[in-house]
């Protein structure tokens, strides 16, 4: 079987990384056409410098990178140092990129990418803001149709907000983005919180990654120590959740993970409840579902996968 074709979009952000060192470490299952960079964890300046720096840790310099929407559509930019760090990728000391950002911008690149691979086989990955795909379905339409699927990583709905009451980071920042994205008929397949908090980085995970005794197993456990102290300081749990890698999982060992296909509509009107994604899971209206909505994984075959994949790397 051959490799499923893939964009990642992404605002790297510590998880942000592991999802692409996976995808990197794993070239029978995914072949990653391109990289696109979105304002979000930190502005976009920084996500294009920090997807850079993943990918020269990966051993993967020749990977095209590019850079997106630096705001949302009509808001202004909401960041989350106060959960990655002022750098995005605190934690680590990596080396500063030499590898080149490309001189298109990225939704020119998912634009021409969809419409010259043959239709219904290239997979978008958001890992951040939807901004760079809705700004792409907006600019061409037609590509829509084209899209095999979109696999991301935003929204709650059992676990609530992350950034308000009621929302997670990703819609927030960008819900206008995220509505169109829903409603854009393109097939969906959502890691919500609800998914994303059973992936717990524990001590003994994390140690695994650690022992791997690589540059990036290294790297990866300074990263979640780093991330882990919002969490654990925020929810009390037994370590930092791995929200993006689960994208890339997914790609990877799509029977890890189970969900219900529903409707998800996203709130963008509301002072209250703005980029809520509201999930319809026991379907108690008469809205079309337009995604499947994840709500549980195997974390133990989860974090085997993964500590396998990062051995491979440099």
């Amino acid at each position: 079987m051959n490799p499923a074709k893939i964009i990642i979009d992404t605002d790297p952000g510590q998880d942000d990384a592991v999802a692409i060192l996976l995808a990197l470490a794993s070239p029978e299952d995914v072949e990653v056409l391109g990289i696109t960079c979105v304002a979000g964890n930190v502005p976009l300046e920084l996500t294009a410098r920090n997807a850079r720096i993943v990918c020269e840790l990966a051993g993967f310099p020749q990977t095209k990178i590019f850079a997106g929407c630096d705001r949302p559509l009509g808001r202004t930019l909401v960041t989350a140092e106060h959960v990655h760090g002022k750098s995005g990728l605190d934690g680590p000391v990596l080396p500063e990129p030499t590898m080149p950002l490309q001189d298109t911008h990225a939704v020119d690149f998912i634009i021409d990418t969809l419409r010259a691979e043959p239709a219904g086989t290239v997979t978008l990955c958001p890992l951040g803001p939807l901004t760079n795909i809705a700004a792409a379905l907006q600019k061409a339409p037609d590509i829509a149709e084209r899209i095999k699927q979109i696999v991301l990583m935003g929204g709650a709905y059992f676990e609530v907000g992350n950034i308000t009451p009621t929302a997670e980071f990703n819609i927030y920042v960008d819900p206008e983005a995220a509505r169109i994205v829903f409603g854009a008929g393109a097939p969906l397949v959502v890691m919500p919180l609800d998914v994303t908090h059973k992936a717990l980085v524990t001590t003994p995970r994390n140690d695994a990654f650690r022992a791997l005794g690589n540059a990036t197993g290294i790297a990866v456990a300074e990263m979640t120590d780093f991330f882990e102290r919002f969490d654990l300081a925020k929810y009390g749990s037994e370590g930092a959740p791995l929200h993006d890698p689960c994208v890339t999982a997914y790609l990877i060992a799509p029977h890890l993970f189970s969900g219900r296909h529903i409707n998800v509509e996203i709130e963008c009107d509301s002072d209250l409840c703005r980029g809520m994604t509201v999930a319809d899971w026991w379907g108690v209206t008469d809205r079309k579902p337009n995604a499947l909505f994840i709500g549980d994984l195997d974390a133990d075959h989860f974090f085997a996968l993964l500590t396998d994949r990062l051995a491979r790397l440099p």
